[in-house]
């Protein structure tokens, strides 16, 4: 089985990344560009009966500041 997950941070903890990708983006031209948000992308394969929420909840992210979505593909 396959599955990807998400991890984005919370809305309400800043991305200075993300500000950053938005800043040079402007400065290319792209004044159309408002706010940007950065993220982790993780595709594992698994087998069944994993506890994919688990790893991703205690693993791949950090609870405080992030939040994740899990996607599975098969």
């Amino acid at each position: 089985m396959k599955a990807r997950v998400y991890v984005t941070f919370k809305p309400s903890v800043l991305d200075p990344q993300g500000q950053t990708i938005r800043a040079a983006l402007n400065g290319l031209g792209h004044q159309g560009i408002h706010d940007v948000r950065q993220g982790k992308f993780f595709e594992i394969s698994l087998e069944k009966g994993e506890d994919l929420d688990a790893i991703a909840r205690d693993v791949l992210s950090n609870p405080v500041i992030e939040d994740y979505r899990i996607e599975f593909l098969d």
